[in-house]
């Protein structure tokens, strides 16, 4: 059901053609989708991706957990997460993720799923990026190669 609601409002980004996100009502919570490509404060080298070889893509999906917390999912395409070459030579399809929140960074991601414990009451911007084994951020036509979702959460009582 939340991956029609990612998808709907997708849709409806492109569709607007103005990235401006939109809100979808999931329970006491607010997903919003928001595809656009902020410019976070990054002091990591760039690695733009060379012609002719395939551009990985991150999509990032937040789900709320039933028990309490938030659980992130990254589905990669022409991506692999390789932990066991971090700080090894680069290589433009084969890394690790890292993850912000509002736009400060908090870890590093080796595997598809991430267990997040709490967010603030609020707006949260969760954004990963793909990143190569020496950290450096990929980038595909000058633009980071990263998805975000903003999740409201609403203050307990």
């Amino acid at each position: 059901m939340k991956k029609i609601f990612k998808l709907t409002s997708t849709i409806l980004i492109l569709t607007a053609g103005l990235g401006i996100a939109s809100t979808v009502n999931s329970s006491t919570n607010y997903l919003v989708a928001d595809k656009s490509h902020s410019h976070m404060n990054h002091s990591h080298k760039k690695i733009e991706i060379p012609t002719g070889k395939p551009v990985p893509e991150v999509d990032l999906f937040v789900y709320q957990d039933t028990m309490k917390g938030w659980n992130l999912e990254l589905k990669l395409t022409n991506f692999k997460l390789a932990p066991e070459t971090v700080n090894q030579s680069s290589n433009p399809n084969e890394g690790h993720a890292h993850l912000y929140i509002n736009d400060k960074k908090i870890t590093r991601i080796y595997g598809n799923w991430y267990y997040l414990g709490s967010l603030e009451p609020g707006s949260n911007k969760i954004t990963v990026t793909l990143n190569t084994n020496k950290h450096e951020d990929l980038v595909s036509n000058s633009k980071m190669i990263m998805d975000t979702e903003i999740i409201e959460v609403v203050a307990q009582k």
